[in-house]
């Protein structure tokens, strides 16, 4: 593979990702190769377009088994292979598990983390009778009756700027607990419920806490009020235990407008 000189025009190209995380430990690549990234596998058939090893920088880094429909990342190339190319080429490297939705070569400002305004994730339970199984690892399971209004109505108490203390996971990186929810709801389509959750940026599992905490209220064991109780004891000991990461989705991120990044309808694709 080429590497570039100190004189060499840099080219910054952004990519919509998709992926099926259940076969991945995760986004983040990891120093030993071996282990199944959704990074180190999308590097590695970028590197072989590109001819020069290729790194990206992503929107957000998603746990092992959550699923991506609308992340975004950006990196670097010397070489002109045209916006097609980074989408077929790319695919005929990847797993079917991986695809790249589209291409668009951006500004030297843009950034795929730092850029953004905000991120949307999706979280899917199914209440059916029987687990459905065309849909394993793409869902998460409950098995007793959830009472949707009464989540809802717990998850208002988590919008704005607040403290997410009590929602972050032990391990989270963050330098702050500060986050902004812009906008929380939980619906009903059949046996599915969908809880959509918005914000400028999202702590390490507290998609999942959110998850817990309204499944928790849904199923009749704590009330709508408790959740902003336990959001204003900043102690993570206080919450319901995190949900499982199998129906959770990142659908979009959300940039400025003077990028021209395409917008897609959010998925998952099946709801």
């Amino acid at each position: 593979m080429t590497a570039s000189t100190p004189d060499t025009v840099l080219t910054r190209i952004a990519l919509g990702v998709e992926y099926n995380g259940a076969a991945f430990h995760g986004w983040q690549r990891q120093s030993t190769p071996a282990i199944a990234t959704v990074q180190g596998t999308l590097e590695q058939a970028l590197s072989r377009i590109a001819d020069h090893p290729i790194s990206v920088n992503c929107a957000g880094r998603t746990d092992a088994g959550v699923h991506g429909t609308g992340q975004v990342v950006h990196f670097e190339t010397p070489v002109d292979r045209g916006e097609k190319a980074w989408i077929r080429g790319t695919n005929s490297h990847l797993p079917a598990q991986v695809r790249v939705q589209w291409a668009h070569v951006v500004s030297d400002d843009f950034h795929a983390r730092h850029s953004a305004l905000s991120r949307r994730y999706r979280y899917i339970i199914y209440t059916g009778a029987v687990q459905p199984t065309a849909l394993i690892k793409q869902l998460t399971y409950v098995n007793v009756p959830l009472d949707v209004t009464r989540m809802h109505e717990a998850g208002q108490h988590l919008l704005g700027e607040n403290d997410f203390s009590a929602f972050r996971a032990a391990g989270c990186q963050s330098r702050t607990p500060m986050r902004c929810i812009n906008e929380i709801k939980v619906s009903r389509q059949n046996q599915f419920i969908v809880l959509e959750v918005e914000a400028n940026a999202f702590l390490l599992h507290m998609v999942r806490n959110i998850a817990g905490a309204l499944l928790e209220v849904g199923a009749g064991r704590r009330s709508p009020d408790w959740v902003g109780q336990v959001l204003a004891t900043r102690d993570r000991s206080q919450n319901a235990i995190t949900a499982r990461p199998d129906g959770l989705y990142l659908v979009n991120v959300s940039y400025p407008a003077r990028y021209g990044l395409p917008v897609l309808p959010p998925g998952p694709c099946f709801l």
